[in-house]
């Protein structure tokens, strides 16, 4: 019994030390956390909001924009789907290529959006959709003063664009990383929605790596619950410390509170490189791909069960339509891997260089075919990457 006593004690006293040390670690792991106090999004706010600016830009207005309130899909902005920079008419304008209507005068309209300085000699950073076939471009800082804007570069196909203003010594933002994100971390939006300058929001980052071919399928979003609105296209997305995580792009109408950016550290590569005026050579098919799924197979006279991915569009004079694709080939395997998403493509094709050389795979008419490709340059004038289209896209 003794026995017994003197054990059931010692395994009391380890008991108690586990329970210490854990609440001890805890404790240090809290205490390395940042504590989020009463000010700290006000500070933040106010630390970052200098070095973001209001943009007024007068651009032309397509034909969908005379029809208000309805978002065309292949000529604007896809259905449910606006961003961010504020128009007329109740939808946003992105300034696409698609011609105006015949007999109408031209006319342009007058959008708001919003940027931020990531240069103290005059750089802004902001979506391409907010600038694209401007006219006059009108940057207003946080201490009221305004400047004439000039585009400096332009990628369609990340969607952002590079201004210079003719002013010196301007607040910068401190450039975050978009690598470590995770769902609940908190986020910060600073923008001009509906006109209204330097709004704060406050929320956190629903999901990353976000694919939503319907706004760009180049990119994977950063979605965010912080409220964004029309007038918000270009804004910084920002972290507790203070630094840019992503550049607010787009939002779902039908929805409340889901907004998409560009992870930041896609847009630092993109911002250098159009400063230094370089042309930014990415690889490109020319293909709009769609996943196998029952109407598809039905349309194609093919089992649910083929392997591969469907093509669906071949751009003309694309890479794709030199190497003779057609729309209704499968693609099954490329360089001797299995694909079956347009990710998957997307991947292989980024993994080369522009005219690189990749060898298909393909069913056509249910017979295999192989067919090598030489890969093409991004068309960065065309409408591909800028504005949203149906269908999944490779580059």
């Amino acid at each position: 019994m003794r026995f017994d006593m003197t054990l059931i004690r010692l395994l009391v006293f380890r008991l108690s030390m586990v329970l210490v040390l854990t609440f001890f670690c805890t404790s240090i792991s809290l205490a390395s956390a940042p504590p989020i106090e009463r000010n700290t999004v006000a500070d933040i706010a106010q630390a970052v909001a200098p070095a973001v600016v209001n943009i007024e830009v007068n651009q032309p207005i397509t034909r969908s924009a005379y029809i208000p309130l309805f978002d065309l899909p292949m000529g604007g902005v896809p259905f449910g789907f606006n961003f961010f920079n504020n128009a007329p008419g109740g939808r946003p304008l992105p300034g696409g290529n698609r011609p105006a209507a015949p007999n109408l005068p031209k006319m342009e309209s007058h959008n708001t959006a919003s940027g931020f300085i990531i240069r103290p000699d005059g750089y802004i950073l902001t979506n391409s959709h907010v600038v694209r076939d401007a006219s006059k471009i009108k940057v207003t800082l946080s201490d009221s003063r305004v400047f004439d804007g000039t585009v400096i570069g332009v990628d369609n196909f990340s969607d952002l664009a590079v201004v210079k203003i003719d002013a010196h010594e301007l607040p910068t933002v401190k450039m975050g990383t978009s690598s470590n994100l995770r769902p609940g971390d908190f986020a910060i939006a600073i923008g001009s929605p509906m006109g209204f300058d330097h709004t704060v929001t406050f929320g956190i980052i629903s999901a990353v790596g976000r694919a939503v071919t319907d706004i760009n399928g180049n990119i994977n979003f950063i979605q965010t619950d912080a409220a964004i609105n029309r007038g918000n296209s270009g804004g910084p997305l920002i972290n507790l410390d203070g630094e840019v995580i992503g550049v607010n792009t787009a939002i779902l109408a039908s929805a409340q509170n889901m907004g998409f950016s560009i992870p930041i550290d896609v847009a630092k590569t993109v911002m250098e490189d159009l400063i230094a005026h370089k042309k930014i050579l990415r690889p490109w098919l020319g293909i709009a791909m769609h996943e196998i799924d029952e109407a598809l197979a039905k349309s194609l006279a093919i089992p649910l069960t083929t392997k591969g991915i469907a093509i669906v569009k071949v751009i003309n004079g694309s890479p794709a339509q030199a190497a003779g694709l057609e729309t209704g080939d499968i693609i099954q395997k490329i360089d001797g891997q299995d694909v079956a998403t347009a990710k998957e493509v997307q991947e292989l094709v980024r993994a080369h260089k522009v005219s690189d050389t990749i060898h298909l795979l393909l069913l056509r008419n249910k017979v295999g075919q192989a067919i090598s490709l030489n890969i093409g340059q991004y068309p960065s004038n065309e409408r591909q990457g800028a504005y949203p289209v149906p269908e999944n896209e490779d580059e």
